[in-house]
């Protein structure tokens, strides 16, 4: 759902002194940024009652948490507190909040970052379009490196500003950004568990995307209808495959492809373009290209070599 449709449904907020505003939270000390310190302010979860859509950058890192919040149609728990990040435009609906413990919210309008090399990296980062029950849990050690930014951050905002002011808050964010994915990449291994069972489960449900004949039907699978049947969002999906097993999403569409692809070829005798359509391929030509691209053989010289 685009923006336009949004804006008769919840409120959008365009500022972050207008957001400020309505929450009735004191006014930024700068208008394009702002860090509210949850030990110095309260967010009330009357004022997160409502859906709303922030048309600029949100970082959230939270100790306790205890919310509970809507993102698109479905619903997430992030209990045990840690950290999230939004970009500009995405629709949020608590529907549970705890009242903040310590931590912070940080606010950062994309003016900010103009004619800054941040502008454009900051939209590489894929945790910006995690939903959030991706949530970044951090260790006690990783807290206190976040809690000591989100310090400097506060301290800059309160310190007078001068021509270097802007300088020093975006090197601030910068490495925020750059320590919450080198955690991140840690999260990927410590909870590689959890993550394994994940990656079971795209694995039954692709060997089932095929195995139905879906694919016969539906073309190749997309790498959002696999994140959408795991309820995750499609950049969590590939981040974590790059961990596990060192391909995004779409290489690894491709990997079971051609698994299936030689499966076939050595139990049936299926012509090359049948074996393509039943995987999903519109044209034979481009099956047969994948295939010797990964293979290092057409599907007809794989089939003469297993036989």
């Amino acid at each position: 759902m685009s923006i336009m449709e949004l804006k008769n449904k919840v409120r959008v907020f365009n500022t972050i002194s207008e957001l400020q505003r309505v929450f009735g939270l004191p006014q930024p000390l700068h208008p394009l940024i702002s860090l509210l310190d949850f030990s110095k302010v309260e967010v009330t979860a009357e004022m997160l009652a409502d859906p709303f859509v922030m048309n600029f950058y949100c970082i959230t890192y939270n100790e306790v948490s205890g919310c509970r919040m809507k993102y698109g149609q479905t619903i997430y728990d992030f209990k045990e507190g840690g950290m999230f990040f939004t970009a500009p435009g995405q629709p949020l609906k608590p529907v549970e909040s705890a009242a903040a413990g310590s931590g912070f919210t940080l606010l950062i309008h994309p003016d900010f970052l103009r004619q800054y090399p941040l502008d454009a990296k900051i939209k590489t980062y894929g945790f910006f379009a995690y939903s959030v029950n991706e949530t970044l849990h951090l260790s006690g050690k990783e807290r206190a490196v976040i809690s000591a930014i989100g310090k400097n951050i506060s301290d800059e905002l309160e310190t007078a500003i001068d021509d270097i002011t802007q300088d020093v808050l975006i090197s601030q964010i910068e490495l925020l950004l750059n320590y919450s994915q080198r955690f991140y990449k840690r999260q990927f291994i410590t909870r590689k568990p959890i993550n394994n069972i994940l990656l079971e489960r795209l694995d039954t449900l692709l060997d089932n995307y095929f195995r139905d004949k879906t694919a016969l039907m539906k073309g190749l699978p997309s790498v959002q209808y696999l994140a959408g049947e795991l309820n995750i969002s499609p950049k969590y999906l590939g981040d974590m495959l790059r961990a596990l097993t060192g391909h995004n999403t779409q290489q690894h569409i491709h990997l079971k492809v051609i698994e299936k692809a030689k499966e076939i070829l050595t139990i049936s005798d299926l012509t090359v373009g049948e074996i393509a359509f039943q995987l999903g391929f519109e044209h034979p030509q481009s099956f047969s290209k994948l295939f010797k691209s990964k293979t290092n053989l057409s599907p007809l010289e794989f089939r003469a070599s297993y036989n």
